[in-house]
């Protein structure tokens, strides 16, 4: 079961009218913390990603199962079955035996999963299968949900980086 502010953010977000990843978003990042904090791991980013992403389901978000060649069959079986659940809303209660033994399979797996670096791994990483011009709407539709204090943080941040790679680059050659 979601955390009530987790659920109170994704509702937030439904108000503002974001889309539903983004409302999805917020039970994801409530995984990450729960593997961090110790609660359970994960045996991959991938997989906390997809805890999170049935658990927006399972709670109401209107995130439609992934279509057909997104996902494998078992994937998108699962996620269809999350998704009617938390459609349909809650009839009975959860059961007691077979939450327990989900948690107890979670607590053996390791907590490297939620790191920085593991996630910003599975980020580059599907951020790869993009073309240049989806990468390029992304950033242009990030830049633009941005004040122009931020935007200049982010510019002296780039300027930063690309200053401190180029001088590794030099030190190397």
């Amino acid at each position: 079961m979601p955390e009530h502010e987790t659920m109170e953010r994704a509702e937030q977000d439904r108000r503002e009218g974001k889309a539903p990843t983004t409302q999805a978003g917020e039970f994801i990042r409530e995984e990450m913390h729960h593997i961090r904090e110790g609660k359970h791991g994960a045996r991959s980013t991938k997989q906390a990603i997809a805890i999170g992403l049935s658990k927006a389901r399972r709670a109401g978000v209107k995130l439609p199962p992934p279509r057909k060649g997104k996902a494998s069959a078992k994937t998108r079986k699962s996620a269809a079955r999350a998704y009617r659940a938390g459609q349909r809303g809650r009839k009975r209660k959860p059961s007691r035996r077979r939450s327990r033994a989900i948690t107890r399979a979670l607590k053996r797996e390791g907590h490297a999963a939620a790191s920085h670096m593991a996630l910003a791994r599975q980020t580059k990483r599907v951020a790869r299968r993009r073309t240049a011009a989806q990468r390029r709407r992304i950033g242009l539709k990030a830049a633009h949900s941005r004040t122009p204090a931020q935007r200049r943080a982010s510019a002296r941040k780039a300027a930063r980086t690309r200053a401190r790679r180029s001088a590794a680059r030099a030190a190397r050659a």
